[in-house]
């Protein structure tokens, strides 16, 4: 017998480890929340201050600003990292808490961490 209400597909169980993360993980005005959202093509990272339900600052991938070091979309989710820690200072923000959002921490999701640690934003 299968349990009634098992998540069937990809999406369904990171949505389910995201509820899960998120139990534990909340962002404060002086320490947002960093949240990274990838998509098949596209990476996208924003601070959140969950005690106002405020988007601090968003960044994606095609953002106009972005610049690139790299290629491909790793470099692209660095790029992300770093230009969101940029805007992150210039709000006055120095520490975060990382939400990976059901994501594994790999790949571009390490790379938006690591651009962040890179542009100043303290874990």
């Amino acid at each position: 017998m299968r349990a009634i209400h098992k998540p069937r597909t990809r999406t369904e169980r990171r949505y389910r480890r995201h509820l899960r993360v998120r139990q534990k993980v909340a962002g404060t005005a002086e320490r947002p929340r960093l949240v990274v959202f990838r998509s098949l093509k596209h990476v996208y990272a924003q601070l959140v201050d969950d005690d106002q339900g405020k988007t601090l600052a968003a960044v994606s991938d095609r953002t106009k600003e972005l610049v690139r070091e790299k290629p491909g979309k790793v470099g692209a989710a660095l790029a992300v990292g770093k230009l969101l820690a940029q805007r992150g200072k210039a709000l006055g923000v120095k520490k975060v808490v990382f939400d990976r959002a059901g994501y594994l921490y790999h790949g571009r999701v390490r790379a938006v961490a690591d651009g962040a640690r890179e542009g100043g934003l303290e874990f």
